[in-house]
């Protein structure tokens, strides 16, 4: 007899000695009165002794089965809390999550968070890389990812956290002393600080045209190129030249006044975005699920992810 016909024996047992009869225990099992003679049939063949009298009317327990029913009953309640051991590590999630994501983004965002995320789960612990490369979550061990930029389709299961809008911005005093641009032209006689993406390419700026469109502006020439958001930020603060960036990366410093949206009427706030991406897998880990369910919620609710552009008109100059 095999495990799986002997749990299916020792229940049939069970069921009968409670109920006293084949026919009870059948009923609470959902299998034919016939089935459950056999099964029990087999469990004495198997164990050497018989476990049960039976007659037409009633079951009686011989010695011998007497005392393999307490056994049977502490066995099923061994599996039984096996089971629930497993339901509540599906409702308490534990263990490590490892999250890769941006200097900036782990920085502002995700770090905020993790200190409500772990009083909920305390079960959980994360290990966090900060690094703007694309990594490969599958090779290289990660559950999860959050990404910015343009999202190209993958195998990876992809959630939306934010549009990631960009404006351009200068500071008061550059501004003041350098003058205002009135046209996207009169950039070319000005300091700009440009972003260098990780394989080398500078990123573009873009203008909405009179016909609908967009042209591409290249910030050739630029006084200071960078390949981190924040350093751009920090540039413009501190009045070196215009730069684009994310909009979540200056809303409170504009809100503070220490810098100014230039250009708002004609530049084009980009296509970029922000997703949470994890590969994709039937049955999710609950310690990933609980994590991802709680970061979009988060996030959802942060106000400097989900500036409209239009929110932006009152720091233009």
């Amino acid at each position: 007899m095999d495990s799986a016909q002997r749990i299916r024996a020792i229940l049939s047992f069970v069921r009968a000695a409670d109920g006293g009869s084949f026919a009870a225990a059948a009923r609470s099992l959902g299998i034919s009165s016939a089935a459950v003679s056999k099964n029990v049939a087999g469990l004495e063949r198997a164990l050497g002794v018989r476990l049960m009298n039976r007659t037409t009317r009633t079951l009686t327990l011989t010695a011998e089965g007497a005392a393999f029913l307490h056994q049977a009953r502490v066995a099923l309640t061994a599996l039984d809390a096996a089971v629930d051991s497993v339901a509540a590590g599906r409702v308490e999630p534990g263990g490590k999550v490892r999250i890769s994501t941006s200097a900036g983004f782990g920085r502002d965002q995700l770090m905020p968070a993790l200190p409500g995320l772990l009083a909920r789960h305390p079960g959980l612990s994360f290990d966090v890389d900060f690094d703007d490369r694309r990594v490969d979550l599958v090779q290289e061990g990660y559950d999860l990812a959050l990404r910015g930029g343009t999202i190209t389709d993958s195998a990876l299961v992809s959630r939306p956290v934010c549009r990631l809008n960009m404006a351009l911005v200068a500071a008061p005093a550059y501004l003041a002393h350098e003058g205002v641009p009135r046209t996207p032209a009169e950039l070319g006689r000005h300091r700009l600080l440009a972003r260098r993406f990780l394989g080398g390419r500078v990123s573009p700026w873009a203008f909405h045209t009179a016909g609908g469109g967009t042209d591409a502006f290249e910030p050739e020439g630029a006084v200071l190129t960078v390949s981190a958001p924040e350093a751009l930020v920090q540039a413009a603060l501190a009045g070196i030249g215009i730069a684009q960036v994310g909009v979540h990366h200056v809303w409170e410093h504009l809100r503070a006044g220490t810098l100014q949206v230039v250009l708002a009427d004609c530049h084009h706030p980009g296509t970029y975005e922000m997703t949470l991406q994890y590969p994709h897998r039937a049955l999710l880990a609950p310690r990933v699920r609980a994590t991802i369910d709680y970061l979009l919620d988060v996030f959802a609710a942060d106000e400097t992810l989900h500036v409209p552009i239009a929110a932006l008109r009152p720091f233009a100059v």
